[in-house]
């Protein structure tokens, strides 16, 4: 069977990180990106000054996106296809957990996952940080960062760089609860 990891980014709306406004997801099978995909979702919510200064993305942007239940419907074959994996992952999955539960969506009552950030720190600890857009100058890939499409492609290019290098992604595996503690 082909390793198959999800590496996936979002980006959110406000502080309550609880709703998506955008997601970018890389697919790589075999230590090499086979698929890239990027949506703007509607989050049904109101938009911080901060998280549009931030990520370029507003209410006006995501007007006519997809609501995260209707995009969920497309994405979750594709989330369940591979481990996902996330720069920075207990954000990215935290968000998602929290997005699911704001609109009632069963998935999984845990997920595992696995960071690039952990796995970054493992293969390069010469790096000078281990930041998304640290790493990239560091390794040389391109980069528009709080991007979601190119932020989830930037972490793929960076698995695929720590597994060149001999890290294990087993150890670097933890979990998340999805489903909230009653």
């Amino acid at each position: 069977m082909k390793d198959r990891f999800i590496v996936f980014d979002v980006e959110t709306p406000n502080l309550n990180n609880d709703r998506i406004s955008a997601i970018g997801i890389s697919v790589v099978e075999d230590g090499k990106i086979v698929d890239d995909f990027f949506t703007l979702v509607d989050p049904e919510v109101h938009f911080d000054a901060f998280n549009i200064r931030l990520t370029g993305i507003s209410e006006e942007i995501v007007e006519g996106a997809p609501t995260f239940p209707e995009l969920w419907k497309a994405i979750a074959p594709l989330m369940e296809s591979g481990l996902p994996v996330a720069h920075n992952a207990p954000f990215d999955m935290g968000v998602l957990a929290k997005c699911l539960n704001a609109y009632d969506i069963e998935w999984k009552p845990w997920a595992r996952y696995a960071c690039t950030v952990r796995m970054s720190r493992a293969c390069i600890p010469e790096a000078p940080n281990h930041k998304l857009n640290t790493l990239c100058d560091w390794l040389g890939l391109e980069l528009l960062h709080h991007n979601a499409g190119s932020d989830a492609h930037a972490a793929a290019e960076i698995l695929c760089y720590c597994l060149r290098h001999g890290v294990q992604v087993k150890d670097h595996i933890r979990t998340c609860r999805i489903v909230p503690k009653k």
